[in-house]
């Protein structure tokens, strides 16, 4: 087996999933490995190293995963944004457009307070429609967000400029090019 010296290694390419013509980047891999996911989780960290951050907001659902290990890390809490329908309580909720139709995103409208220092993170960063409608939660109850952290980006859709002209920092670990 090769080895692998960065996160990128850790990473396969599906070819064809879940339509032809798209490279899917799978992390899977990536968290199946425990030299591989501590590297990950390290890097996604590293940035905010001396930063006060009072939760971890996770995107549904690889974003979950990422999230969890980064709040436990740091001894902090975690809070998950999740599809419609999917969170028991009284949710704030954010239409975002994905490449056929929409979606819906859903928070917990207790789950940040006003001025908490948010990270948001996920696996991936394609065209930054659902990273878009997380911040846009965030911000709707008045949480600070210091960072967005992906593991992946894919420049050639787009969402780390949209991210970014939302006025966010954007740190991915790794990019890939095409689809």
């Amino acid at each position: 087996m090769a080895e692998h010296k960065t996160v990128r290694d850790y990473i396969r390419t599906i070819v064809d999933f879940p339509h032809e013509g798209i490279l899917f980047r799978d992390v899977t891999t990536l968290f199946a490995s425990p030299r591989g996911f501590r590297m990950a989780i390290d890097q996604l960290l590293h940035p905010y190293a001396g930063q006060a951050i009072d939760k971890v907001v996770g995107l549904e659902a690889r974003g979950f995963i990422i999230g969890g290990a980064i709040a436990h890390q740091l001894s902090i809490g975690f809070v998950p944004i999740r599809k419609k329908g999917k969170l028991p309580g009284t949710v704030i909720s954010e239409d975002y457009q994905l490449e056929y139709g929409e979606a819906v995103v859903e928070l917990h409208d207790d789950a940040i307070e006003p001025g908490e220092r948010i990270l948001l993170v996920d696996d991936l960063l394609a065209t930054g429609g659902t990273a878009a409608a997380g911040i846009s939660l965030i911000e709707r109850l008045g949480g600070n967000i210091i960072g967005c952290a992906f593991i992946v980006d894919l420049p050639d859709l787009g969402g780390r400029k949209k991210i970014e002209a939302m006025g966010m920092d954007v740190h991915a670990l790794c990019a890939f090019d095409g689809l």
